[in-house]
């Protein structure tokens, strides 16, 4: 996790607003064909990354309509390799995302919207409970494909402001589970010079930022050719 920020926190906020403001006026203005474009690249970088072929249990967000990569691609070729997929569900009511499995691509296109219109799991599943990965007989989480409103150079991230993902993985990690890969997914107007996102001291960093470009990570080059581990040290 990041040190505490020296920036006082209502300037921090102030920062991440307009930060947020700025680069989701961009997103929101590109056309259709080319987030199409951009996030088939992104998905084939982040189908080649060794964290995510080694991976067996991934998370990915199912993606909002416009602004942000696309992930519908993505999604089935997990399944389709036979990995374990957990999808975000939110319980705004307490402030909280789980991670629920996704059996297969059946299941995958019987979800219906939820929050924000995003389309999220039943919490259960044929006659049975759907799995969380919070569940102590759960398998391990290897990797989360995140989004976020922006990501730099120096591996931070600001999402949309309701700290879903970094209440997440601190509670997580609180368990004694090891950290996932963190593999943030940008366009190319989501990913900015480094140093350019003002961080507080419960934002958590990526290990990896894909983008239609390259797999952008604090150890270049041959970044493709290294693990996750190296990544985070």
């Amino acid at each position: 996790m990041t040190l505490a920020s020296a920036v006082p926190h209502a300037t921090l906020q102030a920062n991440k607003r307009l930060l947020r403001k700025s680069v989701s006026a961009a997103c929101n203005a590109l056309q259709p064909p080319v987030i199409q474009a951009q996030s088939k690249e992104i998905t084939a970088r982040v189908l080649a990354l060794p964290a995510f072929q080694a991976s067996k249990s991934v998370s990915c967000y199912l993606s909002m309509p416009t602004g942000e990569v696309d992930t519908s691609s993505l999604v089935l070729e997990i399944l389709r390799a036979g990995k374990s997929l957990f999808v975000p569900k939110i319980d705004k009511a307490a402030g909280r995302m789980d991670f629920l499995r996704v059996y297969d691509e059946e299941d995958l296109r019987s979800l219906a919207p939820g929050t924000w219109g995003i389309s999220e799991p039943a919490e259960t599943y044929k006659d049975g409970r759907r799995t969380n990965i919070q569940d102590q007989d759960s398998q391990p989480l290897d990797i989360i494909l995140m989004p976020g409103v922006a990501f730099d150079r120096s591996l931070s991230r600001v999402g949309h402001g309701k700290g879903y993902y970094d209440k997440f993985i601190a509670s997580y990690t609180d368990t004694g589970r090891p950290t996932p890969t963190l593999v943030g997914l940008a366009l190319s107007e989501q990913f900015l010079l480094a140093a350019e996102i003002p961080m507080g001291e419960h934002d958590w960093p990526v290990h990896f930022v894909a983008t239609p470009d390259e797999v952008f990570s604090s150890k270049e080059p041959g970044v493709e050719q290294g693990t996750a581990a190296e990544a985070a040290n």
